[in-house]
């Protein structure tokens, strides 16, 4: 984990959190959210539907920015304040997708914190664009 000052995050710094998607992620994700839509769960309905296979719940692939957010950039101490999002493709069960955020923008007078966000798959294929508001709250 990282923890940085607000004054030590600079424009332009980046980091990135990569993970592999596997059937637990999928089962557990819809157990936690109550999203149990039947193109994440079901083989045989995912089949019939233009993926042609099950898909990764979208905010599962986007979660993967509030680990980099909250962990290593900004770090400790970082409130995500808001998102916004693009889905572009799906993903799947077996992708290795990375998350990485950009800064883009600080606000000094509140510590505000812009970051672009992208979640990509092991092919280097978007699956989101997006931007996040976050606060860093210095200790």
């Amino acid at each position: 984990m990282t923890e940085k000052s607000y004054k030590e995050i600079t424009i332009g710094e980046s980091a990135s959190f990569t993970k592999v998607i596997e059937e637990s992620d999928i089962s557990s994700f819809a157990s936690v959210t109550g999203d149990f839509n039947p193109i994440h769960l079901d083989s045989k309905f995912a089949a019939k539907t233009m993926f042609k296979k099950r898909i990764v719940h979208g905010m599962l692939t986007n979660s993967l920015i509030s680990a980099v957010l909250g962990t290593k950039l900004p770090g400790i101490n970082t409130l995500y304040l808001s998102q916004n999002t693009k889905f572009i493709a799906p993903a799947f069960i077996g992708d290795e997708l990375t998350a990485t955020v950009e800064v883009k923008e600080k606000r000094d007078e509140k510590n505000i914190i812009i970051l672009e966000t992208i979640v990509t798959n092991q092919f280097g294929n978007k699956i989101s664009v997006g931007e996040a508001t976050v606060k860093k709250m210095d200790i």
